[in-house]
C-alpha cells in the first residue's frame, strides 16, 4: 500500500546570532495509511521540529534546506502558502501539547470549531452548530450543548485536550499530528485521552503520528516507532518488533531507562551524557561519545541504515561486523 506521507531527506536549520542550528540532519520514514506511527526520542532530537515542518509552521528563521515531504503524491514543500492553507487543518491537522496556548481565549469552544467547520467543509451556521456538539460528544466532553458556549480558561487541561482534538478533527483529515498531547496531564487523564485518540483514529480510519518521548505510551499506542537522535533516524520498524529485539544502543538505552514493576527504591538507568546541540558539526555517529559500544569507525563515519528484516532498519555501524569479520 502506498504511504500516506513520505518524509525523503529532511534537513532543517535555525539561523541564530551564534551560527546556525541544525535541528533536523536528514530523516527519512514512511507512515501507512491507518496507521499510528511514533516518533520518540528525548528533548532536542527534532521530534516538534519535524512535525511543524509537516505542517509548514516552522519559526521565520528556521529553513528546510534539503529533503522532501511527500503528501498524497504533493511535496508540500513546492506548494505555495494558498495551496498549504488548503492542506493544513483540513487534510492534515494538529494537537499541539499545551492546549492552553493553542486554544483562542477570547472566542467560546463553539465558534471555535464552528469557524474550521465553516472554513473546511462549508456548513452553514445550523448545521456547522449540530456539527460541533456532535463532536464534542464524540470526544466524551460531558454536555456538548452547554460546552459550546464555554471559553476555554473555564475547562480543566483534560477538557481543553479533548477540544483540541475535537478542534482537528472538524475538518475531517487524512493525518493527525499529535505533539505529546498528554505531557501536562496527570495518568488517569492521559490514559482516557490516549484511549479517546485510539477509538478515534480506528472509527475514522485517520493516519497518526504521536510525538511523544515515552515508549510506554508508544507501546500502548503506536503500530510503527521512529526512534530520533540528534536530528538523524537511529532506528525505525514495527513497534512490537523494536520493543521485543531493539538492535541500536540508543533505543536499548531508552528502553533500558523505563520504570518497571518491582524497581522502586532502585536507581533507575540513565544513558550517560547530553543530545549533542544543534550548533555542533557531528562527524560520524551522532550517538558515539554516549555509546558503550563505540568504535573508531563510529568516530569516522555516520552509518548507513542495516536492514534487520522487512520492517526494521537501524543505522549502527556494530550491524556491519559481521559481514567484516
Amino acid at each position: 500500500m502506498t504511504p500516506i506521507l513520505t518524509i525523503e531527506n529532511l534537513q532543517v536549520e535555525f539561523s541564530t546570532p551564534f551560527g546556525a542550528v541544525h535541528a533536523i540532519r536528514g530523516i527519512d520514514f514512511s507512515l501507512a495509511r491507518g496507521d499510528i506511527l511514533g516518533l520518540v526520542g528525548e528533548t532536542g532530537c527534532g521530534k516538534s521540529v519535524t512535525g511543524r515542518s509537516i505542517m509548514r509552521l516552522l519559526d521565520e528563521n528556521a529553513k528546510v534546506s534539503a529533503g522532501r515531504i511527500l503528501f498524497d503524491g504533493m511535496d508540500l514543500l513546492q506548494l505555495t502558502d494558498t495551496e498549504m492553507r488548503r492542506i493544513r487543518g483540513n487534510r492534515i491537522a494538529m494537537i499541539f501539547q499545551d492546549p492552553a496556548t493553542s486554544l483562542n481565549p477570547l472566542f467560546t469552544i463553539g465558534e471555535q470549531i464552528k469557524d474550521v467547520l465553516r472554513a473546511h467543509r462549508g456548513s452553514g451556521r445550523g448545521g456547522a452548530k449540530a456539527l460541533a456538539i456532535e463532536l464534542l460528544a464524540d470526544v466524551g466532553l460531558p454536555d456538548p450543548a452547554q460546552m459550546m458556549s464555554v471559553y476555554p480558561h473555564q475547562l480543566s487541561g483534560g477538557q481543553q485536550q479533548r477540544a483540541m482534538i475535537a478542534l482537528s478533527l472538524a475538518a475531517e483529515p487524512d493525518v493527525i499530528i499529535a505533539d505529546e498531547p498528554t505531557t501536562a496531564l496527570d495518568v488517569t487523564i492521559q490514559a482516557q485521552i490516549l484511549d479517546l485518540l485510539r477509538r478515534l483514529q480506528r472509527e475514522r480510519s485517520i493516519s497518526v503520528i504521536f510525538i511523544t518521548h515515552d515508549l510506554g505510551i508508544v507501546a500502548e499506542t503506536c503500530q510503527q516507532v521512529v526512534v530520533l537522535y540528534a536530528g538523524r533516524v537511529a532506528e525505525k520498524g514495527a513497534v512490537e518488533t523494536i520493543l521485543a529485539r531493539p538492535q541500536h544502543p540508543y533505543t536499548r538505552g531508552l528502553l533500558a531507562a523505563l520504570p518497571r514493576p518491582g524497581s522502586r527504591g532502585n536507581d533507575l538507568r540513565v544513558i550517560r551524557g547530553n543530545v549533542p546541540s544543534g550548533f555542533e558539526r557531528i562527524v560520524g555517529c551522532a550517538f558515539a561519545p554516549r555509546c558503550d559500544y563505540v568504535m573508531d569507525i563510529c568516530r569516522a563515519q555516520n552509518p548507513a541504515f542495516s536492514v534487520i528484516d522487512s520492517t526494521h532498519h537501524s543505522a549502527c555501524h556494530l550491524h556491519e561486523m559481521p559481514a567484516n569479520g
